[in-house]
């Protein structure tokens, strides 16, 4: 063992740990545990998972307290270890669907995963409440005592795409002392009666603050919304996990299909995909300008659709005692009135990079809206494949949506990574048995319908115009923001 101390384990008298392990994984959220779950099952390897929370889970255990997951619980978690209990709602604003796991539900999931999976394999040593430094080492936020690992493959970034969530969140913007303010998680925790609320942000977060004041009876004239861009959203019926909703899913996929295929320019393909239910907008005299792949029920839409005082003003600048400050204008308040905090974005971090790099992984989305099974499918590939060109190759990196044409992007890089992993039998049955995937076995199942063929044809013969489409599209938003630049 090295004896040399850094300055801080000289100054408690602590030795440095040295460790060896095949894979450090730096990061024990979802992406984390989902790449670590596939290479257990998959190869030999030994892993060290190195997080700075006390528990799995990542940015789960600093959620809000009434948080779930946006899709059904079915396409979250591990592959190997099933979250969903099978079930729909049978009340509530999503009844009739498969059933979405709390928060709660999701930290005691990977906490069992952690304990009655990995670490009895004797292959993980896990490491919670500790800071990554870089060059393989990492120090305890409890002893401040460091440890040295020496990797013999390679270390996994999976806190790459830095989710970030209410709670740890600073504003973008100046508060004053006397402003009635809350991040999300302490809105449960209220113990007086506001004047009125004040919803700041308008995408998933601020939707889920608002239906929670609805379903909590608060008057819907008494909030403002606070919504600097309109956003598209998808809707839940079209993700759900099971032949049952065939029409919705697979039938609303062709139909998108046929929407880029016939759309005459990018106006035209909103409009369509709208039209075909692929897109959802809460305000129809509003077109969205932001996407960030938030998902809703039907009902869920028409109870924030009962929201009438939506500020369109752009972002929060200040938040003063009498006023609040945006980027178009100001608007009244005042101690009385409760502000609350959803201005935090999901995915921190939207700039691009190889996934493989040498003895590096940083686990990306290879397909839209499911970082879990990106990485998932990230670690088949790194104990399937040799060589990093090949599997930067198959795992081209779709990138996170912010902008309403990214909706776009999304979507041409998603079919293209498809369109690849359908050419090798290998990948097709990796899809086919990995619970993740999602909709593999539903089309496999179709195939034998004649009832649904029909839907599988339209999608294959509109397949190739609609990738067409979209390459057209995407030279068009490039042209037009080097023009603006």
């Amino acid at each position: 063992m090295d004896t040399d101390l850094s300055p801080l384990d000289s100054l408690n008298g602590l030795a440095p740990v040295s460790l060896e392990t095949d894979y450090l994984i730096v990061g024990c959220g979802a992406v984390g545990m989902a790449f670590a779950d596939t290479m257990l099952a998959e190869t030999d390897a030994n892993l060290i998972i190195v997080d700075n929370h006390h528990k799995p889970g990542g940015h789960w255990n600093d959620a809000y307290p009434f948080v779930t997951l946006h899709q059904p619980s079915a396409f979250y978690g591990v592959s190997s270890r099933e979250l969903s209990k099978g079930r729909k709602d049978p009340t509530g604003l999503n009844q009739g669907l498969y059933e979405l796991a709390t928060g709660a539900e999701v930290s005691a999931y990977f906490d069992e995963v952690m304990r009655h999976q990995f670490l009895p394999s004797g292959r993980v040593q896990y490491f919670p409440m500790c800071e990554f430094l870089g060059d393989g080492q990492f120090k305890s936020i409890t002893t401040g005592r460091t440890h040295q690992v020496k990797v013999h493959k390679k270390t996994v970034d999976a806190t790459f795409l830095k989710t970030t969530v209410p709670s740890t969140h600073t504003p973008g913007f100046e508060i004053a002392p006397e402003a009635w303010f809350h991040a999300l998680n302490e809105l449960p925790k209220i113990t007086k009666v506001p004047a009125g609320i004040v919803v700041i942000g308008g995408g998933k977060t601020g939707i889920d603050a608002c239906l929670w004041l609805l379903e909590m009876g608060v008057d819907p004239d008494t909030i403002r919304w606070i919504m600097p861009r309109d956003g598209w959203l998808l809707d839940r019926k079209n993700t759900q996990p099971t032949d049952e909703f065939f029409d919705s899913s697979i039938g609303t996929l062709a139909a998108q299909t046929e929407a880029i295929a016939s759309a005459e320019s990018i106006y035209d393909l909103f409009d369509r995909l709208e039209a075909a239910g692929v897109l959802l907008r809460i305000d129809q005299a509003v077109r969205p300008q932001m996407f960030h792949g938030a998902t809703v029920s039907q009902a869920e839409l028409t109870e924030l659709r009962r929201i009438k005082n939506i500020i369109r003003m752009g972002r929060v600048q200040h938040l003063g005692f009498n006023q609040i400050v945006l980027d178009q204008g100001t608007i009244p308040t005042g101690p009385d009135h409760l502000h609350v905090d959803c201005s935090a974005s999901a995915a921190g971090n939207l700039v691009q990079a190889p996934i493989f790099q040498g003895d590096t992984i940083v686990p990306q989305t290879v397909r839209s809206y499911q970082p879990i099974f990106s990485a998932a499918f990230v670690a088949h590939i790194e104990a399937t494949y040799d060589i990093d060109r090949d599997k930067n190759r198959i795992c081209g990196v779709v990138p996170l949506p912010n902008h309403d044409t990214d909706w776009i992007r999304g979507v041409a890089a998603t079919m293209m990574n498809q369109a690849m992993w359908a050419q090798e039998e290998g990948l097709r049955e990796w899809l086919l048995n990995n619970r993740l995937d999602g909709f593999s076995q539903i089309m496999r199942n179709a195939k034998n319908d004649p009832a649904k063929r029909p839907v599988l044809e339209r999608l294959r013969a509109n397949a190739m115009p609609a990738m067409g489409k979209l390459q057209q599209f995407l030279q068009e938003i490039s042209a037009s923001q080097e023009t603006s630049a």
